[in-house]
């Protein structure tokens, strides 16, 4: 087949860009309320640390809009201390999103961190596994949790048919992990038809691979400004104001450490952690002032009324 006609067909057919957008444009969309940027903060594992993040942010006065929690698992906590967690969120007005268990890295299966497995991804084994990560959900439902990480498209896919036939609450919001392994705009496209309301690309990308993703996907993107040592240890504050301008709506990430057993094992230390979260939020002041410097007129506000904020 020649070429031109597979040109052609993307051309005509999608909106799909046939190469990155070297000329990234700004986006043209915003969040409601009309920020084009927000800070998330993930891996806040316990009750104590997700105080600990709060104190440093008023500290600064600067809002975080969500967490991502319990990345190891919050089948790791009890159920008071989910309770307690749900409370904090709600208290503060802070989006939860948590990961109800622990995924290929810590459950029973060891491919995943053998030197070749990890090829795999993250996505779950079996309907076992399913099973115990629905029964976990629930759990976390109860608590008042109403958001969740999804490494795994087709629990995904499942989750959306159940949220629109009204199985599930319908204000429970699915941001995609970068553990799917997402990184152009056709996957994300899949992603948000199959009922994601964010999603997490691959950490490094280039800023003309993000404005490809951007040009075809609706929903925020979550983009790591700082990752693990382990994971490529890179740190992109400088490219703050670019990536807002480009990416808007996006959510700013933090995750520097060693690497992410370290981090997110079943048994931790909280004293390292709430060390952590405190650098955390510095760097999120940090891209903000990039971002207020930049001339580009980048809005960043404390509008909260479409995030997904515990019901405890």
């Amino acid at each position: 087949m020649a070429f031109d006609k597979i040109e052609q067909f993307i051309s005509e057919k999608t909106d799909f860009p046939l190469k990155d957008r070297y000329d990234v444009p700004a986006s043209k969309i915003t969040f409601p309320g009309g920020a084009h940027y927000r800070m998330e903060i993930p891996g806040i594992e316990g009750v104590s640390n997700f105080e600990s993040m709060l104190v440093e942010a008023e500290k600064r006065n600067l809002p975080i809009h969500r967490v991502i929690g319990t990345v190891g698992g919050s089948a790791l906590l009890d159920s008071q201390e989910l309770k307690e967690y749900a409370r904090i969120g709600a208290e503060s007005k802070t989006e939860v999103l948590l990961n109800p268990v622990p995924s290929r890295g810590w459950d029973t299966g060891r491919q995943y961190v053998t030197s070749e497995g990890f090829v795999s991804g993250m996505r779950i084994r079996g309907h076992d596994n399913l099973y115990y990560w629905l029964k976990e959900f629930d759990r976390c439902l109860e608590a008042g949790i109403r958001g969740f990480l999804i490494p795994d498209e087709g629990l995904l896919y499942l989750l959306g048919d159940m949220r629109k036939e009204g199985a599930i609450p319908k204000n429970v919001k699915f941001k995609v992990s970068v553990f799917a392994g997402h990184a152009n705009g056709i996957g994300g496209r899949l992603l948000e038809e199959l009922g994601a309301d964010s999603f997490n690309p691959l950490a490094d990308l280039s800023l003309p691979m993000l404005a490809s993703i951007r040009s075809v996907v609706n929903i925020p993107l979550d983009v790591y400004m700082s990752i693990v040592d382990s994971m490529g240890g890179h740190q992109r504050q400088l490219e703050s104001a670019e990536i807002a301008r480009i990416c808007s709506p996006v959510y700013f990430k933090f995750e520097p450490g060693k690497n992410e057993c370290d981090l997110y094992n079943a048994w931790k230390e909280f004293s390292y952690l709430d060390f952590l979260v405190k650098e955390k939020v510095k760097y999120a002041d940090i891209c903000r002032e990039w971002c207020e410097k930049s001339g580009y007129g980048l809005v960043f506000n404390d509008s909260r009324e479409d995030l997904s904020i515990p019901e405890p």
